[in-house]
């Protein structure tokens, strides 16, 4: 980085943090404060939405992902449209008919207060767990990469949220978020447009289609039935449907930001913009990833993308060792060029060449855990952000950047604005019994959001990484989601369940879901469908063994 990148970051960051502070600066009520004052137009709710999913991790992880496993990852979210569609027809009128705050607060008026109390309680660990990782993720790329230090990376990104959602509450969320996601995808297609400019020398666009998928690259559907395979049609189509709408439906850090909708009608423009723009933005970020694959195909590239495996090797009594599997691995790298004048003819070469420089780049790895056992090898999430660094101009490596702390911002916000409007209205006023809006409950909402921004910062800078950001983010989600969504479906569609059942259904779920994740090789997707499975049958047992009185 030089100057012009620091200019470009800082400035880009700036009016971002300023604009959401000043525009939003006199939130004088809890209504305006956490709901916004529910005056949003579709466009801004869409795009708040979006920003809100849409982490620093979508935009790190996403394209290495891409990189490495291929399209496949784009079935995670095949079940999303239909599950948005679900949400606008059956749950957004009973929210904005009930005038709630959150969406547990349904569940006390369906069944009584201790379901209100356990499902915003889940909300509360998965969605603040989670904070801490939209944080810790984009900041142990960047200070990997940059040798910037890791524990300021961290503070930085918190304390820059926590003051203008502290400051302006779900308004200045809503707000930035739109500017957050002009800045994203500008920089996005500035990366795809330079990525095909490079390109170019060597291969079409079509061409550099053509050669991904003689690598495999390009099977975006797979029709296994097998349950171990993390993404298929079948896990997209129907754990990703029950994680969607678990997600959208149940999930107050998305709740809130359709409830800030002036009416029906807007927030669910804003929910079909969604349904409509979702997998196509995925799919873009995912082919930028296969971009990246195919251009080192005709570039240099590296045996290993976190540089910090490369220095621990290169600086070691063990270097030699090192140096030889980059010898190996570049010399395949050269054999490859060979077959990629005519790809389709040479897709079972290009592809064993392609294997076996992977299985010496897992070696060069093995090799730097035994210098340091504690040192992270997963390099996928390093792979766009390197290339960011090396190949593009300086001005856009700053653009890109702001990319990353923008997404990290915008969806990290969203999370600390839901859990301090849960904290507040599932648990201060509901538990003090006394429903009216008193003149502190704004600035007890403001220090609430502070403490969720501090924890998460806490656990950020706790957190150890464990495989991809992107799946680590969503297996978190999974392990919740199932059992919230169960207790939202007996709620709206199974009227004769009672709260007794409910509760007892949703604690041993949730115990089944979690002893599975521990016990058993299930691909995550599902452990949304098991869970919400696993709450309906759990209820219907439930009120046989106990019988049919009301709780």
């Amino acid at each position: 980085m030089n100057w012009v990148d620091w200019v470009v970051l800082l400035t880009t960051l700036s009016f971002i943090v300023g604009y959401g502070t000043w525009r939003t600066r006199q939130q004088k009520d809890l209504n305006a404060y956490l709901r916004g004052g529910r005056d949003a137009g579709w466009g801004t709710v869409g795009l708040s939405v979006m920003a809100t999913q849409a982490s620093a991790i979508t935009f790190l992880s996403v394209p290495g992902q891409a990189f490495e496993s291929g399209m496949g990852f784009l079935q995670f979210y095949f079940g999303l449209p239909l599950a948005l569609v679900i949400i606008s027809v059956m749950v957004i009128p009973i929210f904005y008919k009930l005038n709630v705050f959150t969406a547990y607060e349904y569940l006390e008026q369906r069944f009584d207060l201790k379901m209100r109390l356990l499902t915003a309680f889940l909300f509360l660990v998965q969605r603040g767990l989670a904070a801490g990782i939209t944080i810790y993720a984009p900041a142990i790329v960047l200070s990997t990469v940059l040798g910037w230090d890791l524990d300021l990376m961290n503070i930085t990104i918190g304390v820059l949220v926590i003051v203008y959602t502290v400051t302006g509450g779900t308004k200045a969320v809503s707000l930035t978020q739109k500017w957050q996601m002009a800045v994203i995808m500008g920089g996005m297609f500035y990366a795809f447009y330079m990525l095909v400019s490079y390109l170019s020398p060597h291969a079409s666009f079509g061409e550099a289609i053509s050669i991904a998928g003689a690598f495999e690259k390009m099977e975006i559907v797979n029709f296994s039935f097998d349950i171990n395979e993390r993404y298929t049609i079948w896990s997209g189509l129907t754990g990703g449907l029950f994680l969607s709408l678990s997600y959208f439906g149940t999930d107050q850090s998305q709740v809130q930001r359709y409830l800030s909708g002036s009416n029906i009608r807007q927030s669910r423009m804003g929910l079909m913009f969604n349904a409509i723009l979702k997998i196509p933005m995925q799919f873009f970020i995912l082919l930028i990833g296969i971009l990246v694959f195919v251009f080192y195909q005709y570039y240099e590239r590296p045996i290993h993308f976190n540089e910090q495996v490369v220095k621990t090797i290169s600086t070691s009594d063990r270097a030699e060792e090192g140096e030889q599997l980059i010898a190996k691995f570049n010399a395949l790298g050269e054999k490859k060029g060979e077959f990629l004048k005519e790809p389709e003819q040479n897709k079972e070469q290009l592809r064993a060449l392609e294997h076996q420089q992977t299985a010496i780049s897992e070696s060069y790895a093995v090799l730097a855990t035994e210098i340091d056992p504690t040192l992270e090898t997963k390099d996928s999430d390093y792979v766009f952000i390197q290339w960011v660094l090396k190949y593009l101009p300086h001005g856009a490596i700053g653009l890109l950047l702001a990319v990353i702390f923008s997404a990290a911002m915008s969806s990290t916000a969203g999370e600390l604005n839901a859990l301090a409007g849960t904290t507040m209205n599932d648990f201060f006023k509901r538990l003090r019994n006394d429903q009216t809006e008193r003149s502190t409950d704004v600035r007890l909402s403001k220090m609430i959001t502070v403490g969720w921004g501090l924890l998460a910062i806490l656990f950020a800078l706790s957190a150890q990484l464990v495989d991809n950001l992107i799946e680590l983010v969503n297996i978190l989600g999974s392990l919740f989601y199932g059992t919230i969504l169960g207790v939202f479906i007996c709620a709206f569609f199974i009227k004769f369940l009672r709260s007794r059942e409910v509760f007892i259904a949703a604690i041993v779920a949730e115990a089944v879901v979690l002893t599975l994740f521990f016990t058993a090789d299930i691909g995550f997707l599902w452990f949304n469908a098991i869970g919400c499975a696993a709450v309906i049958a759990a209820a219907f047992v439930a009120r046989g063994v106990l019988g049919t009185s009301k709780a």
